[in-house]
C-alpha cells in the first residue's frame, strides 16, 4: 500500500491500483500496489509528507531485505488509555512474551510532544519580538519627544506672536507624524521585499495582522512622544520659553 503523496507524485491524476514497483536492484523483487492511504506526519508536524509504502508484516523481509526491529502500532479505542494498554499487552504476550511494549502514549501526548520544539522556539520569537517591539517604542520616544523639546524656544516665540495652544500642537504633531510615517513607510518596504522576507519565520509577506499592529503601536508612540512636550512646552510662560537654550 502507498500513501496519497506518492501516488499524487507518480501517478497525478490516475488510479495508482494494481502498478507495479521495485527497489533500484535486480535481484528485487516487483510490488503490486492494492491500496492508497491517507499520509501520515512521520517526521514530524512541520515536515512536508513524504512518498511511503506500506507492506504486510510477513511480506518486510522479502519486499525490503530485512524485518523492522521495532514496530509501531495504533489502537483506536473509546477506553480508557490504562484499559487499553492491558490488554494490548496481554495480546502481545499471549503471541510471545518476550516481547517488549514500551512508550505507550496516547495520541494527546504524541501531538503535545511532537509540538514542544515548536513550541519552545515560538515563545523565544515572542519574547524577542516583545523587546524588539519595546526597544523601538522607546527609541522613538526619546528621539521624537528630544526633537520637540528643542524647539521649546520655537514654540514661545509662536505663542508670544499670538499662536493659540491648538494650533501649535497641530503643527508640532503634524511634524513629527510626518517623520514616522516616512520611517515605518520606509521599514514596510524593506519588510516586504524578498531578502527581508526570507528570514520570517511563519509570517507570509501579506500578513496584514502583523504588518498593520505593528505599524499601528510605533504610530501611536510617535504621537504621544509628539503630544507630551509639545502640551508641556505650551504651558510655559513665553518669556519662559524664549529664555529657553
Amino acid at each position: 500500500m502507498i500513501n496519497q503523496t506518492m501516488a499524487n507524485v507518480f501517478w497525478p491524476g490516475q488510479n495508482p491500483l494494481g502498478r507495479r514497483v521495485s527497489q533500484p536492484s535486480d535481484e528485487a523483487p516487483w510490488i503490486t500496489i492494492v491500496g492508497v492511504v491517507k499520509d501520515v506526519k512521520q517526521g514530524g508536524l512541520e515536515e512536508e509528507t513524504g512518498t511511503e509504502l506500506y507492506f504486510y508484516s510477513p511480506q518486510s523481509a522479502t519486499a525490503l531485505g530485512f524485518a523492522p526491529r521495532s514496530v509501531n502500532v495504533v489502537i483506536r479505542s473509546s477506553l480508557p488509555a490504562d484499559s487499553v494498554a492491558a490488554a494490548a499487552r496481554k495480546e502481545v504476550w499471549a503471541m510471545d512474551s518476550s516481547l517488549p511494549l514500551v512508550n505507550l502514549r496516547t495520541m494527546e501526548q504524541v501531538l503535545s510532544d511532537s509540538l514542544t520544539g515548536p513550541r519552545f522556539i515560538t515563545i523565544l520569537l515572542v519574547i524577542f519580538a516583545g523587546l524588539a517591539l519595546t526597544l523601538a517604542a522607546v527609541g522613538t520616544y526619546g528621539v521624537m519627544s528630544y526633537s520637540v523639546a528643542e524647539r521649546t524656544g520655537e514654540i514661545g516665540i509662536r505663542m508670544a506672536m499670538g499662536a493659540d495652544t491648538g494650533r501649535v500642537l497641530r503643527l508640532v504633531l503634524s511634524q513629527g507624524l510626518r517623520l514616522a510615517v516616512i520611517g515605518l513607510a520606509l521599514g514596510l518596504a524593506l519588510a516586504f521585499t524578498r531578502f527581508l522576507s526570507s528570514f520570517l519565520f511563519g509570517v507570509s509577506q501579506t500578513d496584514l495582522v502583523t504588518f498593520g499592529s505593528v505599524p499601528a503601536v510605533l504610530l501611536v508612540v510617535a504621537l504621544l512622544a509628539c503630544l507630551v512636550p509639545a502640551f508641556r512646552a505650551t504651558r510655559v510662560d513665553p518669556v519662559t520659553a524664549l529664555r529657553h537654550e
